[in-house]
């Protein structure tokens, strides 16, 4: 078997250099397109290496802090323009490292190059408010203080624009920032990173410690020094960061699982809700928080729809992400595949019915990759595993209702409250959706994966800890409001 290396090794980012880690160890990372191509190997840190980050980031905060607003704005700035003409690199490194099409890599950075020029901008907005105070000869108003130490803790499926959406905030409103990155994306974040490096911030003010989430991740969430932290990824995990914080009195900001329905009503554009199902479920092999995953349909249109579904999906490109016209790539890792292809077993033991897809594929140009098949189940019920647990893959789960009530109340009988879509011209199912889903992030006429960075996003229920990140809600977290009353 022959094996080929792409990238030299990836090392730690402490208070503007670039060191490796004091245990002396690295890790791979391999193509989950071909697991023979290491595509780089990072640092497999220690909770010294977080401690030694986290100083760094405390040393800096006294000086960056007292920066204006726009004096950071303009770092971002020069960081945005930096990762703007690395693109085709940094995409590229993330298709090869975690596995979703060129196109949507590049997409993902130049995402993040928005997210930056937001944020900076964010600088030469107001932070504050002046409020009257009963004494007429006094001065009463807010202003926004940074945390202190922010520690970001991040997954493999946005390898770009997750990292960015937590740090940009977390610069421009005055805080210093440690990461730990996930060890599947490591190696795109460490290109992230060099932007910055390059930009010039003053050392310390951001820092990247890779390694296992069992140490370097523990580390952050007990280290006193860390004023906040900012996690997206499983529930289970996300519960260990909030119990971390709360015993310690830090702030913390979960973002965890979903478990997406899509509303497809008998006055739909079917054509519409097909196409936007299948973008939404099955865009980036279903590896997103708010991939669509159940899909519950009228019983009037539901033959019609499934007929069309699965049509759609048999024209589905499979394949390396890195090659032209492949539409849907690997799941991101071995350990991701086996996950999916319990789900789909569960599915078929508890009594679904599987009528498309459903294996691995290994034959041929597949051999070394970790692929699955888009996968449809119908005949699915709530109380089914497949109905009530986030997959994190490319299998859709069909169900039927007769009523919009009906629907919302299938919509509705999970733990999860992310994202939600239906597919209707009816105004008054519109609004009844839009008053009665238990997300927080609702769409009419279009898929359930979309967030825009402007826009305030998280969500219900064990979806999140019910605060919002991204758009001018970002300041919420990032900052605590101070009150000056000045005689």
């Amino acid at each position: 078997m022959s094996v080929t290396v792409n990238n030299k090794t990836s090392l730690n980012f402490l208070n503007g250099r670039w060191i490796p880690s004091v245990t002396g160890e690295i890790q791979e990372s391999r193509n989950p397109a071909n697991s023979n191509e290491i595509v780089g190997t990072v640092q497999r840190s220690s909770e010294v290496d977080l401690d030694n980050s986290v100083k760094a980031a405390k040393e800096a905060l006294t000086a960056w802090k007292k920066l204006s607003g726009p004096e950071r704005g303009q770092y971002l700035f020069k960081v945005a323009n930096i990762l703007e003409q690395r693109l085709d690199e940094i995409g590229e490194c993330m298709t090869k490292e975690m596995g979703k099409t060129f196109p949507e890599a590049k997409g993902e950075t130049k995402r993040a190059v928005d997210i930056l020029r937001y944020f900076a901008g964010e600088g030469m907005r107001k932070k504050g408010d002046v409020i009257p105070s009963t004494d007429n000869q006094a001065l009463m108003y807010t202003t926004r203080v940074p945390l202190g130490v922010v520690g970001v803790i991040t997954p493999w499926n946005f390898p770009a624009a997750i990292p960015i959406w937590k740090i940009a905030p977390a610069l421009i409103y005055g805080n210093t920032v440690v990461i730990k990155p996930a060890t599947e994306a490591a190696v795109t974040m460490s290109k992230i990173i060099a932007c910055f490096d390059e930009a010039g911030l003053p050392p310390g003010v951001i820092n990247m410690v890779t390694g296992p989430g069992s140490k370097v991740g523990q580390a952050m969430i007990d280290h006193p020094d860390v004023n906040a932290l900012t996690f997206t990824g499983s529930n289970q995990t996300g519960k260990k960061v909030a119990q971390g914080a709360l015993d310690r009195g830090a702030k913390y900001q979960l973002e965890m699982g979903g478990k997406n329905p899509v509303i497809v009503l008998d006055d739909a554009d079917l054509d519409l809700a097909v196409e936007q199902t299948i973008n939404g479920g099955l865009r980036s092999t279903g590896q997103k928080c708010t991939a669509t995953s159940r899909i519950i349909v009228q019983s009037g249109i539901y033959e019609q729809f499934k007929n069309k579904l699965l049509e759609k999906i048999k024209r589905i490109k499979i394949g390396d992400g890195m090659t032209n016209e492949v539409w849907m790539g690997p799941c991101a890792s071995e350990n991701q595949l086996n996950t999916v292809m319990s789900y789909i077993h569960k599915g078929s033991e508890e009594g679904a019915t599987l009528i498309a897809g459903g294996k691995r594929l290994q034959d041929n140009e597949f051999a070394d990759g970790y692929y699955v098949e888009p996968t449809v189940f119908e005949n699915v019920t709530s109380d089914m595993t497949i109905a009530q647990e986030e997959i994190f893959g490319p299998v859709l789960a069909l169900m039927k209702a007769e009523t919009i009530k009906e629907a919302l109340d299938l919509a509705n009988d999970v733990k999860f409250g992310l994202s939600a879509s239906i597919f209707t011209r009816n105004i008054a199912n519109m609004l009844t959706f839009i008053d009665d889903m238990e997300a927080g992030l609702v769409r009419v006429n279009a898929e359930s994966a979309g967030v825009e960075l402007q826009a305030p996003f998280g969500g219900m229920k064990q979806s999140s800890s019910h605060s919002r990140e991204q758009g001018q809600a970002a300041i919420e977290f990032f900052t605590s409001i101070k009150t000056v009353f000045v005689k």
